[in-house]
């Protein structure tokens, strides 16, 4: 009798200790962490250009402790807004990673301010063979005559340097690392550089060169001409014909230092018998 209540009492016991832990998890898992704060997250992967709708958010806790710098954590503030790099699902959102409010979708979100865009004609060679992709940086070498005919004179010139890839024919994704041949490339410059590619591709040839991510160094150099190329040294330059010696000053006259006579005029008076002559 007492072994069987000893066992009801230890049933009961383990009963109601598995309750206790049940309700006990129950309601950790309802408690938010003193040390936590909601930020908004992407809810889905998300391109660079495109425009934020409330599908593509979400808010989530996340640590006070190791919150990212500008984290946003009110979703009604992001609608409308314009990412200007792609984002990854569950990536916290910045005010780093969206265009300025008001900006519009699509290419013109992602010019910097200050800053243009413009399209070059390539083809597979002039192109990188299809490697210059959107977030890649890359020189601008122009080929053309560095006088009206001959072409001894041609000459190929590194004329823009670190010039960043905007988008390749019309796609501005930046995750693809398949090189892709397209017919025109898109390019961020200043207005400044604008100018100086529009010039440079009505004179010569353009081509791209494909440069590192990270190497800021500029490439300066005094291009390429056919002599270089060959090896062939530059004829020497004429010397300049002698100049002439100048004239000798003429000698000063022997009447200079001496007056000449001075001429004189006579007239003969004859008186009687006598003549005389009076000279003046």
């Amino acid at each position: 009798m007492n072994n069987r209540r000893a066992l009801m009492m230890m049933a009961l016991a383990i009963v109601l200790g598995l309750v206790a832990v049940v309700l006990a998890s129950r309601w950790l898992l309802h408690q938010t962490p003193a040390s936590a704060n909601k930020i908004v997250v992407a809810a889905t992967d998300v391109s660079l250009g495109q425009r934020l709708t409330p599908e593509m958010l979400k808010a989530i806790d996340w640590p006070a402790e190791s919150l990212p710098r500008g984290a946003i954590r009110d979703v009604t503030k992001l609608a409308g807004r314009v990412l200007k790099t792609s984002v990854l699902r569950d990536e916290p959102l910045t005010e780093a990673k969206l265009a300025p409010a008001g900006t519009l979708g699509g290419l013109s979100a992602l010019i910097s301010e200050g800053k243009r865009a413009i399209t070059v004609r390539v083809n597979d060679v002039v192109g990188v063979a299809g490697f210059a992709l959107p977030g890649n940086f890359v020189d601008i070498i122009v080929n053309t005559q560095a006088a009206a005919t001959g072409n001894e004179n041609a000459i190929s010139k590194i004329v823009l340097e670190r010039i960043l890839v905007l988008a390749v024919a019309q796609e501005v994704g930046r995750d693809e690392t398949k090189p892709r041949v397209v017919n025109a490339v898109t390019l961020e410059v200043t207005p400044a550089q604008a100018e100086n590619i529009d010039l440079a591709r009505s004179v010569g040839t353009l081509s791209l060169v494909l440069r590192n991510q990270v190497d800021p160094r500029p490439g300066v150099t005094d291009g390429a001409t056919k002599s270089t190329l060959l090896g062939i040294a530059k004829p020497p330059a004429a010397a300049p014909a002698p100049a002439e010696p100048p004239a000798a000053a003429p000698k000063p006259h022997a009447q200079l230092a001496q007056a000449a006579p001075r001429s004189r005029s006579c007239i003969g008076v004859i008186a009687g018998v006598q003549r005389t002559q009076e000279c003046l």
